[in-house]
């Protein structure tokens, strides 16, 4: 049944809601929480199109909240959530209709380029100090590809990577028995834990709620003009 403009507008204040939400928790470095608030956002892409379609006479060339799980979720190895997405493709035909862009091929790239990382990461687990320029050569493939998925888990701090003359050397960072620091997400308090604690939602001893956590990275080397 085709659902009236009250409704419609219901289901895009709903997914622009979700969607705040799971920028806010990009923004905190919350990556699986951000993923988690972009899937609960899903069923509302439909209503959100049709209504900003007809009443503000937008054009969609993609959408936010498939744009970020097809960005995040591979570099997570986050198969599953990629597999919902197909089955949100079929059961929301209008979605890719609506979108330019053709999101299943979109898919598809995003479950290769997940393959891609998941090579690397075993790659850097047998061989801990690779080179990155050196990557292409053990790889095969495209060097820019791997220098991508390298920077981006340093952003997210899963690798460190080390100078060494006119390029660096990646390192795997997640020593889960670690302590490190990490940020409430409720209240900014900040608890030392092992790693593997914040890797879930934790009771903050601050503000008593059960939330994430944000680990607090050292400075990032450097990465000015690099291109290997």
């Amino acid at each position: 049944m085709a659902m009236k403009k009250a409704e419609l507008e219901a289901h895009r204040d709903a997914y622009h809601k979700l969607m705040s939400d799971a920028q806010s928790a990009l923004r905190q470095g919350l990556y699986r929480e951000a993923l988690r608030r972009a899937v609960d956002s899903w069923p509302y892409i439909d209503g959100m199109m049709q209504y900003e379609r007809r009443w503000e006479e937008r054009e969609f060339k993609s959408v936010e909240a498939i744009d970020m799980v097809l960005n995040v979720a591979p570099l997570l190895f986050d198969f599953e959530t990629l597999n919902k997405m197909e089955a949100l493709f079929a059961e929301y035909r209008r979605i890719d209709k609506f979108a330019s862009d053709d999101l299943a091929d979109r898919l598809a790239q995003a479950r290769a380029f997940m393959w891609d990382a998941h090579r690397m990461w075993h790659h850097l687990e047998q061989h801990p100090h690779v080179r990155q320029d050196e990557l292409r050569q053990q790889l095969g493939g495209d060097q820019a590809r791997w220098r991508s998925i390298a920077e981006s888990w340093e952003h997210m701090g899963l690798v460190f990577r080390e100078r060494d003359g006119a390029s660096y050397r990646v390192l795997i960072a997640t020593r889960l028995g670690q302590v490190v620091s990490a940020k409430c997400f409720a209240c900014g308090a900040i608890a030392e834990a092992p790693k593997a604690m914040f890797l879930e939602q934790i009771h903050c001893s601050e503000c008593g709620r059960t939330t994430w956590h944000t680990i607090i990275t050292g400075n990032s080397p450097s990465t000015g003009g690099d291109k290997q």
